[in-house]
């Protein structure tokens, strides 16, 4: 599926759902004093006080938990079904002994980008080898080397993916969280604003729909920048182990 279009899915998911929670759940009748629906008796229903943007900043929040559930499943199956470390050095045994099948079925048996940018090199290493026209072996390299930039070029992107979206979303909702926090000072204003004395459901309507938006837009942004460089850091780090696993097989390949 593509990024957009599963972002776009997850988004009306997310509302969807984000919306049920709000009317249903936090706006249950009996989570209230009044049948306004505005003087809540929990905590539940002083978050529903907090006004419609609450469902967005929900929904928001369901779209972080769900990228970064769908990153942290494509990240453990980029690494593979074991430690990369390990499973390198069965490979640069295999190499050296000169077992470059053994090597692919190697490859094939570990999955993962590691295995995927090796066995690319691996494979196209024997075809130009046994290619029966004499080619320079500086020239075969070079065509070993194109076919893992080839590999990287498809792998790179499945690692990033979404990761984009989760930052995106998480500036989102520190505006969404701002404007619901200014809407909510608004209505407290025009409380006070009132002849006489001012009215004191609404004013504490409108203090608590500033507060409660505030923090649900700090609460969607914070877990979305915190999971957003942590998985930064992972592809990082996987980029990393590519590129030397490619640079050590690729040493080992020139001598043989």
């Amino acid at each position: 599926m593509k990024q957009s279009a599963f972002i776009v899915i997850l988004f009306f998911i997310a509302m969807i759902f984000a919306f049920g929670i709000y009317e249903f759940g936090l706006g249950n009748p009996a989570n209230f004093k009044d049948a306004a629906r505005e003087v809540p008796l929990g905590l539940l229903g002083m978050v529903y006080v907090g006004g419609p943007l609450v469902s967005l900043l929900i929904g928001l929040s369901i779209m972080v938990f769900a990228i970064i559930i769908e990153r942290a499943l494509t990240l453990r199956k980029a690494a593979g079904k074991q430690a990369i470390p390990k499973f390198f050095k069965k490979v640069v045994d295999e190499i050296r002994s000169g077992q470059i099948d053994a090597a692919v079925k190697s490859c094939d048996s570990q999955r993962g980008s590691v295995a995927n940018v090796l066995k690319a090199a691996l494979t196209r290493f024997q075809e130009v080898t046994a290619s029966k026209s004499t080619v320079d072996p500086e020239k075969k390299l070079v065509e070993v080397q194109r076919a893992v930039e080839e590999t990287m070029m498809l792998e790179t992107p499945l690692l990033e993916k979404n990761l984009i979206a989760l930052s995106t979303i998480a500036s989102i909702a520190t505006m969404v969280g701002l404007l619901g926090t200014v809407i909510g000072m608004i209505r407290a204003f025009k409380a006070l604003a009132q002849a006489g004395a001012p009215d004191a459901i609404s004013l504490a309507t409108g203090i608590s729909e500033a507060l409660i938006n505030t923090a649900g837009g700090l609460f969607a942004a914070i877990l979305g920048i915190v999971a957003y460089n942590f998985f930064v850091n992972k592809v990082d780090n996987f980029t990393f182990q590519i590129d030397e696993a490619n640079y050590n097989v690729m040493q080992l390949l020139k001598e043989k």
